[in-house]
């Protein structure tokens, strides 16, 4: 139990899928017809957040950021 807002905690399911994402990445394995469509999901996310990151959050100019780790617990 937690005496806190959950939010800013990440689940072992999301911390799979970031580190995941990372490995495909780095091995250039994005086989869309072996991952699941929550897979899809969560490596498209990640994929635009590193992007905006790499460019500066020039992506993101005129919309507001949410913390880094709330995007994880959306899938």
């Amino acid at each position: 139990m937690l005496d806190t807002c959950p939010k800013p905690y990440i689940t072992a399911e999301s911390q799979s899928l970031i580190e995941e994402f990372f490995v495909r990445r780095r091995l250039r394995g994005f086989d869309g017809e072996e991952l699941s469509a929550r897979q899809v999901e969560a490596f498209v996310i990640l994929e635009r957040e590193l992007t905006a990151e790499m460019n500066g959050g020039r992506e993101n100019a005129g919309r507001s950021l949410a913390p880094a780790n709330s995007m994880v617990n959306d899938f």
